[in-house]
């Protein structure tokens, strides 16, 4: 199939993830709720990078997961009693464990915010961001993983994709509508060399 390029569509990010009162553009992405979709267990075994270490679940520590819900909020400490420090409002926005503590994970966001979050609300569902670190930018989305690839869409920084499958260099991400491959080292939600089938 060819890509008229042309007609390339571009995709722009939402706002997404209140900080305060400060909103962090991030993108959209719609999922599926399941209780079955996805848990923590599933993205460990998925993932093929070397863990640094194993936490008390018996899962790798650091791991990206996802946000389960549309309103997750994120602790100062890992239990209810500890003050909420802000409230994630996208579901599927990818978040990296750092830290277990029972029930409770700490998490990192791409803007290198940490705080605690009950475990059941995160997903094995691996997204990504894209180039959070370049704001205004467009990373190209392409039929196949080689640089001289037909362009399938025009995504802007912060742009939410769901990752299909990584090979360490290229990762293959639908959003919205829209299937394709970029460059793994232009998204926060997925390590380096990292290999996701």
């Amino acid at each position: 199939m060819g890509f008229d390029r042309s007609h390339t569509a571009i995709i722009t990010a939402v706002a997404v993830v209140a900080v305060g009162s400060m909103v962090a553009a991030a993108g959209l992405w719609v999922f599926q709720d399941s209780a079955t979709a996805g848990g923590e267990a599933e993205a460990a075994a998925k993932a093929q990078a070397a863990p640094s270490s194993l936490g008390p679940s018996g899962l790798p520590i650091p791991r990206f997961v996802s946000l389960k819900r549309d309103k997750v909020n994120v602790r100062k400490g890992p239990s209810t009693s500890h003050k909420v420090a802000w409230v994630f409002t996208s579901k599927g926005y990818p978040v990296e464990i750092i830290a277990e503590s029972d029930h409770w994970r700490r998490v990192r966001d791409s803007e290198g915010e940490e705080g605690w979050v009950y475990h059941s609300l995160l997903s094995g569902w691996r997204t990504g961001v894209v180039s959070p670190w370049r704001q205004g930018s467009q990373t190209a989305l392409l039929a196949d993983p080689t640089s001289g690839a037909a362009t399938v869409a025009k995504l802007e920084s912060g742009v939410l994709g769901r990752i299909e499958r990584c090979t360490g260099k290229w990762c293959n991400v639908q959003v919205n509508d829209f299937s394709g491959w970029i460059k793994q080292d232009a998204l926060w939600g997925v390590y380096p060399g990292e290999q996701i089938e």
